[in-house]
Order: structure tokens, then C-alpha cells, then sequence
């Protein structure tokens, strides 16, 4: 196949309607705006978000606190999933991407202290939970903060 015969797949694309083309074409005369009034109008309708004077939905609910744009997504693990690994594995972010257990790093790796652990690893991560850090030590392993 060549770029020039490239074309959409068949019923791929709708032809635009034909408007004001004659009373026995469907669509003439007013075409298909009705009779008079806001919306038959060049240039009429109302503005989004608007709902006929009543109060508008974005003015009923209150507005309560802000999303922080700078605020930094952890991708999480557990105790339980690092005894997998065998005694005296250097756990990083990259080598648990690489071994399937998790999928992507976001923005950094946060170790939490949930399950036991019962081999000796080296855990790297941007982050650890206090009882996280209180386990690994107790398996006898050691962390470090990337």
C-alpha cells in the first residue's frame, strides 16, 4: 500500500447535510432551524454552561479546596511483594519495573510497611514509611533513599 491510495474505511465518513437547497430537498427554506426565535438566528444560542436564567449547575455546587500542580504521584509497594525476590537482591525502581512488578514508576517509588518480610534485601527508593523502614532493618536488610 502506497500513500496515495490511502482512504477511510467505507461508511468511515458522513456526508454534511445540504441545507437550504429547495422545499423538496428536506431540508429547505428554514433548514431545519424551525421558525424564528433564538436559535434560527446567525450568530444565536446561548453561551455554554447556560440553562435558560436558572442557576447554573457550576454556581449550585460549592467550590471547596484546590488541586496542587505540583504535587508528586508515588507508585506503591509492599512488604509482602519484596519476599519474591531472593536473599541478598538489590531492590531498585528500575529492576521492579524490569521484573513485571510494576508497570510504571510515576513520579518515584514509595516503600510501605505493609505484610512481613522475611529475607535480606537492599531496597533503593525515593521514599519509605517509617514501619517500612523498621521491617527491612529487622529482616536484617538495609534501605536507601535514591
Amino acid at each position: 500500500m502506497k500513500l496515495h491510495e490511502l482512504k477511510p474505511a467505507a461508511g468511515a465518513r458522513k456526508a454534511k447535510k445540504r441545507l437550504g437547497r429547495g422545499i423538496s430537498a428536506g431540508q429547505g427554506k428554514t433548514s431545519g432551524r424551525g421558525h424564528k426565535g433564538q436559535n434560527a438566528r446567525s450568530g444565536g444560542g446561548v453561551r455554554p454552561g447556560f440553562e435558560g436564567g436558572q442557576n447554573p449547575i457550576y454556581r449550585r455546587l460549592p467550590k471547596r479546596g484546590f488541586t496542587n500542580p505540583n504535587r508528586v504521584e508515588y507508585a506503591i509497594i509492599n512488604m509482602d511483594t519484596l519476599n519474591r525476590f531472593e536473599e541478598g537482591t538489590v531492590v531498585t525502581p528500575e529492576f521492579l519495573v524490569e521484573k513485571g512488578v510494576l508497570k510504571n514508576l510515576k513520579g518515584g517509588l514509595k516503600v510501605l510497611g505493609n505484610g512481613e518480610l522475611e529475607k535480606k534485601l537492599t531496597v533503593k527508593a525515593h521514599k519509605f514509611s517509617a514501619s517500612a523502614i523498621e521491617k527491612i532493618n529487622a529482616a536484617g536488610g538495609s534501605t536507601e533513599v535514591i
